[in-house]
């Protein structure tokens, strides 16, 4: 393996080069600042290749009655963190990759995204509604930090006066906390962090190139004190394994400043379950059994688990139980159920070059 370069002219890039994984150009804040505790030694580190996505339209639209949003943006195709549980693996089965490593390491960018945006806003009869970034892989995944296309795509919608929202298990959003602060102002923007257990040995384990918790946290507080509206996604619960977190990791949040929270139930998709029941036996062998036996039974009765109503929350009485402990909690600690209502109405493509002279 080769680390003396930070891109071969294959598009591949060496992480060795970029700093430890998670970690902000402007210091250590997101990343796993001691090594030595980690028991295991430091995380994996596999190249990423990465390679143009040519899809010609950046907006999806979508009608499913399980999220709040009906258009969402996708910069990247895979994602470094490798988050075992990912639900958005089997989308790499499409082009001919593997759901495991692949996933991971061959990515899909899209480098002219600001521009396809741009020109998605500018069609005539486009009406406004918010954009969700971060529903299927994450915008501030480590590779983000070289590229910047969030960050360019956060300058065209704040230009249009469009709204959005993010979410992310990285504190890399702490880079365009100008952008985000200014456009919150306008009633623009909201970002959810998602956390899944607070046990850094876990996350280490579950999450491994993504922030740790105690960093998203401190990202929730500075995006709070900014003025930017901040949310807890418990996300995902996983029962047997992180389901005792719930409360505190709610807490954790409120303490931090988030005002709003919400929470899903892991799903396993596809080939997603094969890979996570690997994950168990080497990673949680004695309680690998249990941990999938309490699955089930979050799904019980629920017929197809990826149909809609149930896939996000679950069914049976092990759900219903799970969704009342979080409303109690929530319901506790003052955080709302509601996301914050993000302003439609200033929407308006600012002018072009030349677009004055054509008036005359």
């Amino acid at each position: 393996m080769r680390h003396d370069a930070e891109d071969d002219g294959w598009g591949t890039l060496d992480r060795a080069r970029r700093g430890r994984p998670g970690e902000s150009e402007g210091g250590g804040d997101d990343a796993w600042e001691d090594p030595c505790e980690d028991p295991w030694g430091p995380p994996p580190s596999p190249r990423t290749r990465l390679e143009v996505d040519h899809s010609r339209a950046v907006l999806t639209r979508n009608r499913s009655p399980d999220v709040p949003f009906d258009r969402s943006v996708n910069l990247y195709r895979g994602c470094e963190h490798g988050c075992i549980y990912c639900y958005a693996r089997p989308t790499h089965a499409y082009l001919g990759l593997s759901p495991g490593l692949d996933f991971e390491t061959r990515l899909f960018h899209k480098p002219d995204a600001a521009a396809q945006l741009e020109a998605a806003l500018r069609k005539p009869g486009y009406r406004p509604a918010p954009i969700a970034f971060g529903t299927n892989t994450d915008p501030y995944q480590p590779v983000e930090r070289r590229l910047g296309l969030m960050r360019q795509v956060l300058g065209v919608l704040s230009a249009f006066h469009h709204p959005l929202t993010i979410t992310t298990k990285s504190a890399l959003v702490d880079r365009d906390l100008d952008l985000l602060a200014d456009m919150a102002g306008r009633r623009l923007v909201a970002v959810a962090l998602s956390i899944t257990t607070l046990d850094r040995d876990l996350a280490r384990r579950l999450e491994p190139r993504a922030s740790p918790p105690a960093a998203r946290l401190r990202t929730i507080r500075r995006l709070s004190e900014a003025g930017v509206p901040a949310m807890v996604l418990v996300a995902p619960v996983i029962p047997g394994l992180t389901d005792a977190e719930v409360e505190r990791i709610l807490e954790s949040a409120a303490g931090a400043g988030a005002r709003q929270a919400g929470y899903t139930l892991v799903r396993l998709p596809g080939e997603v379950e094969g890979l996570f029941r690997e994950w168990l036996e080497a990673h949680a062998p004695d309680r690998a059994r249990r941990v999938m036996s309490l699955i089930d039974a979050h799904r019980t009765g629920s017929g197809d688990p990826g149909r809609f109503h149930v896939r996000m929350r679950g069914a049976g009485e092990q759900a219903r139980l799970l969704a009342r402990r979080f409303a109690v909690a929530r319901a506790r600690l003052g955080l709302s159920d509601r996301a914050p209502e993000l302003a439609c109405d200033r929407f308006a493509p600012p002018p072009r070059p030349g677009d004055q002279l054509r008036l005359l």
